[in-house]
């Protein structure tokens, strides 16, 4: 009786052993398909984003030609608005004296002021205010009441003294540089104003209208002050950088939104026809966040899904492979899909990551750039962000890989079109010393993106040592500033010295 209570329970026990066995060999064989399917996602993804060199040489020979198609013409033919900026007037790096600028975002502008030294001292002093816009007042459709209020700001802030800055006073008329830079925003329909507030020029009726307004509403509050020139900021930078270095032929943008402006020959606009100027070179502003073409290494199950869901499809596709307002969110689109194909982060897809644009840019980089051991730092965004609260360091290396992906594809991206902007030049084997400013947090912050910038453009030009790529000296709102420099005559002070 004993001998079979021992045989049964030994068969219980074998049982029992062999179907765990049975279970975690299908565990182990579930396990190692999904991660499979995970790296298959990850392959395809790296293909379809690759950007060889010779798809490089191509967009940057499709962006020359846009260019010069958008300085022939003015009726929406090109692909590039290539916007006349009426910046013909440069700074020399001589200028002495003060000088004040505003720079208006979607939410907020910043009032700026700084004392200029000439070629030795640059800047001595500077000085500025960033003041939010109250909701009640709509930037989108800029009433006058928007203009009124930012007068009255400007005039408080430009009445104060210090030890470093008089207080404007009555009888002097000074001259305001204006720029604006409106952030790419897909929760609001600021998106699609910005878009239009972009294609403002000082010479357009819109333009012309903005700039009267903001006149008209300076008088009214008694500050002695006037627009002379309103430009997007990256051409506001490009002005500001001249000032610290004649070598600076283009400056760009990087940040939420991306935009280029370059310094052509008068002789190559020909949609231009106002002899009124004698100077031979004009600020372009390109807008190349407009620019398309097959070659831009589009996926469809993510920039093709991600563009149709914004709130303008079909426009700003380069913008939106490069900048940083969609950057993440490509990565957030990637993610999602191998959650509810691979179970990458476990048999329940977590909520918080069908969220649109949640995963940011700086997040976004914080996971790429981790170097701790197990990617410790992609563990905790994923907890922040997503409230992903498991993590393995396997699963850790896949997001950061994608983050690789999607940001070498944009740098290089980026890079191609300073390339274009040199060879439209003719600067890409010339002899002289070219040098392109870039602003923003994508090329500032982002090491690896700059990387990858750097790289490209070297990889294209083939190390050129008359190309230099660096960071510019006019962000912040600063290149209003450098604006009013550029239209203020005479110079106040520290011309150049004669040869």
């Amino acid at each position: 009786m004993k001998k079979e209570v021992v045989v049964v329970g030994v068969v219980a026990t074998l049982a029992t052993v062999t179907a765990t066995v049975v279970l975690v060999r299908r565990w182990r064989r579930s396990s190692e398909s999904r991660w499979r399917r995970t790296q298959r996602i990850l392959r395809t993804l790296a293909s379809q984003c690759a950007t060889p060199l010779s798809k490089l040489e191509q967009i940057a020979e499709e962006l020359v030609v846009d260019m010069k198609s958008g300085l022939s013409y003015s009726d929406g033919r090109s692909k590039l608005p290539m916007i006349i900026s009426y910046v013909d007037s440069l700074p020399t790096g001589y200028e002495g004296g003060i000088y004040y600028g505003l720079n208006l975002s979607g939410t907020e502008f910043r009032a700026s002021r700084i004392q200029l030294g000439g070629k030795t001292a640059r800047i001595v002093n500077q000085e500025s205010i960033t003041i939010p816009i109250p909701p009640h007042l709509s930037v989108q459709s800029l009433h006058q009441e928007v203009f009124d209020y930012i007068a009255m700001e400007v005039g408080k802030f430009f009445s104060t003294s210090n030890e470093n800055f008089p207080a404007l006073t009555q009888g002097q008329n000074k001259k305001l540089g204006f720029t604006y830079s409106f952030p790419v925003d897909e929760d609001t329909t600021s998106l699609e104003s910005g878009i239009k507030w972009k294609k403002f020029s000082i010479n357009d009726p819109e333009g012309k209208a903005m700039v009267d307004d903001m006149n008209k509403a300076l008088e009214t509050h008694g500050v002695n002050m006037q627009v002379s020139a309103m430009v997007d900021e990256t051409v506001g930078n490009l002005v500001g950088d001249r000032c610290y270095n004649t070598e600076v032929v283009a400056a760009v943008t990087l940040a939420m939104g991306t935009n280029a402006a370059y310094i052509e020959q008068k002789s190559a606009v020909s949609k231009w026809n106002d002899p009124s100027t004698t100077s031979a070179e004009m600020v372009i502003d390109v807008e190349w966040g407009s620019f398309n073409s097959s070659n831009l290494s589009l996926t469809k199950e993510f920039d093709v899904c991600l563009d149709a869901k914004s709130s303008n499809p079909g426009e700003q596709i380069f913008e939106k492979l490069i900048s940083g307002m969609y950057l993440g969110e490509i990565v957030r689109l990637v993610l999602l899909k191998m959650a509810k194909e691979t179970a990458l982060f476990g048999d329940t897809v977590p909520p918080k990551l069908s969220n649109p644009y949640v995963l940011r840019s700086p997040d976004m980089a914080a996971m790429h750039q981790d170097t701790s051991e197990g990617r410790e730092v992609v563990g905790e965004k994923l907890k922040e962000i997503f409230e992903i609260t498991v993590s393995t360091p396997m699963v850790r290396e896949v997001v950061a890989d994608v983050c690789d992906i999607v940001v070498e594809r944009a740098a290089r991206l980026a890079g191609a079109g300073i390339v274009s902007i040199l060879k439209k030049l003719g600067r890409t084997d010339a002899t002289q010393k070219s040098v392109v400013t870039v602003e923003g947090g994508l090329y500032q912050h982002y090491r690896l993106f700059r990387n990858y910038l750097h790289s490209c453009v070297w990889e294209m030009l083939g190390s050129s040592e008359n190309v230099v790529i660096e960071n510019s000296n006019g962000g912040s709102g600063i290149g209003a500033v450098f604006l009013a420099v550029s239209n203020s005559k005479p110079i106040q002070e520290s011309t150049p010295p004669s040869s």
